[in-house]
């Protein structure tokens, strides 16, 4: 009898069990009547079950977060899509977390149930609560006016002087690792609000309550400021053109020239690159600027590392996805072995060379740019991000000027997006970013944007070097706490 090919060895058959060891314990049954919706077996072998258990073992120097703090969620979200201009915009989870949240989507305010508890004001503690649960941030500027999802849960302190410590509580890892040892779900992990109230949280006195306060308002007020200097920054740039008036052909459609597309030098037949709000833009700044350098000879090179694996090693180098690289303070915990990634830098960036993602949806990430400060430097950088590095001794435009051409909502990401080729994921390819025109205005002007935007993302850098300060600060008192030297810490 024929035997059929195999695409794999023959299969061993085996008569013990050798493919994995069960994590298990055994446990008191009085353990499980603390008030847990879920008998969540994997919660309790947790380490932040073991940090809680800790902390709740010390008779004295503690409470619950819900007798210094109410915790809320809003009911779960039934919007009614609207067009921009009869709506208000909406954000999801993930968004919050952007150094520049774009909505995508807008919400007919009317016939949306509890709308006023779906605004969130400035310094509002929000806090994750599904997916990746725990992740703690402040709302700030561009939060505010605008609809905020159902799944970030709102933390505000009962009394002012507490706001401080309990950010940085909740930024802290052990409180992060008792918030992932609460959740349940077996796909998508969920958190409660009753999760976050039955916390234990250490009471400080009245010197480090006030320390805690002095730093947290110093991050709310650096993000504030350095998001107002680069509205400012987009604000100036765009009077140098003065207003743009186009018209969105929508789902209509558009008609060109056989010459224009055919003949123009792109490797692909893409319809984005000759969309007409496209071209309109470049009319615009043509009309009203100082002509254009191509962005190849404004002394900056361009270019992409090869793609390299990803090996994970628990004492290598700190990865930084593509999505990182726009988030406030993003959690950055993937570490993978070291090399040279193909790349003259070894997938390092340096402070002010921007940053351009060069994959994905139109709508999304591709195409965004940021510009890389102190906080990447030792770390790599994902190869599906462009690198826009000045040359030494040759640039013909500052960082600051070039972020803002790039960036600009109006006049500056429409036309970078309309680089991008290809129907499921769209990419950006490093030539046809040489080739992109930087339009020029008088070089007071340039310098002026540049000075506004740099200064921008100092702040912004900043407040996240602080937020990781008092994080790091919080994660030792923790300590000190379950390890009993609270004397100089603790009010009792």
């Amino acid at each position: 009898m024929a035997i059929r090919a195999r695409l794999i060895p023959p299969q061993v058959k085996r008569k013990e069990w050798p493919w994995h060891h069960a994590k298990w314990t055994s446990m008191s049954a009085s353990l499980l009547m603390n008030g847990d919706r879920r008998f969540e077996a994997e919660n309790y072998l947790a380490n932040g079950y073991g940090i809680r258990l800790a902390m709740e073992a010390r008779l004295a120097g503690w409470t619950r977060l819900d007798s210094i703090a109410s915790v809320g969620q809003p009911s779960r979200l039934k919007g009614i899509l609207v067009s921009p201009e009869y709506g208000t915009p909406f954000l999801a989870a993930t968004q919050v977390y952007d150094v520049r949240p774009v909505p995508r989507k807008w919400l007919a305010l009317d016939r949306t149930q509890q709308a006023s508890e779906r605004f969130v004001r400035s310094g509002m503690i929000l806090v994750t609560c599904s997916g990746n649960v725990g992740r703690a941030t402040l709302a700030y500027r561009p939060h505010e006016n605008i609809i905020i999802t159902h799944d970030l849960l709102r933390v505000e302190p009962k009394k002012n002087e507490w706001w401080g410590w309990i950010y940085a509580y909740l930024r802290s890892p052990q409180a992060r690792a008792m918030m992932k040892a609460s959740q349940y779900g077996h796909i998508i992990k969920h958190l409660e609000t009753s999760h976050l109230n039955a916390l234990p949280i250490p009471v400080l006195n009245d010197d480090l309550r006030i320390y805690f306060n002095v730093k947290v308002q110093k991050i709310l007020e650096m993000r504030d400021h350095g998001h107002r200097l680069l509205l400012e920054a987009e604000d100036y740039f765009s009077s140098c053109f003065g207003a743009l008036q186009y018209a969105d052909t929508g789902e209509a459609g558009f008609v060109v020239r056989a010459s224009e597309s055919f003949f123009s030098g792109r490797r692909r037949f893409d319809a984005l690159p000759h969309n007409p709000t496209a071209k309109t833009i470049w009319q615009h700044l043509s009309n009203k600027g100082k002509g254009f350098t191509r962005l190849g000879d404004t002394g900056y090179s361009v270019w992409l590392p090869t793609r390299f694996k990803r090996i994970p090693a628990e004492e290598g180098v700190s990865l930084v996805d593509s999505s990182a690289l726009f988030e406030v303070n993003p959690d950055i915990v993937r570490k993978i072995a070291d090399g040279d990634f193909g790349d003259p830098f070894r997938g390092r960036v340096e402070a002010k060379w921007l940053l351009m993602a060069r994959s994905g949806q139109i709508y999304g990430l591709n195409g965004t740019v940021t510009m890389a400060t102190e906080a990447y430097e030792n770390m790599v950088i994902s190869d599906d991000i462009i690198r826009i590095a000045p040359l030494k001794n040759a640039k013909a435009v500052r960082e600051g000027y070039l972020f803002i051409v790039l960036s600009h909502p109006t006049l500056g990401r429409p036309l970078v997006k309309s680089l991008a080729y290809g129907s499921s994921i769209p990419h950006i390819e490093v030539a046809d970013v040489l080739e992109f025109n930087v339009v020029r205005i008088s070089q007071s002007d340039e310098n002026h944007i540049a000075d506004l935007a740099e200064r921008a993302v100092a702040l912004l850098a900043q407040a996240d070097i602080i937020e990781k300060t008092v994080s790091s600060e919080a994660q030792r008192i923790i300590d000190r706490f379950i390890a009993g030297n609270t004397s100089d810490i603790i009010n009792m």
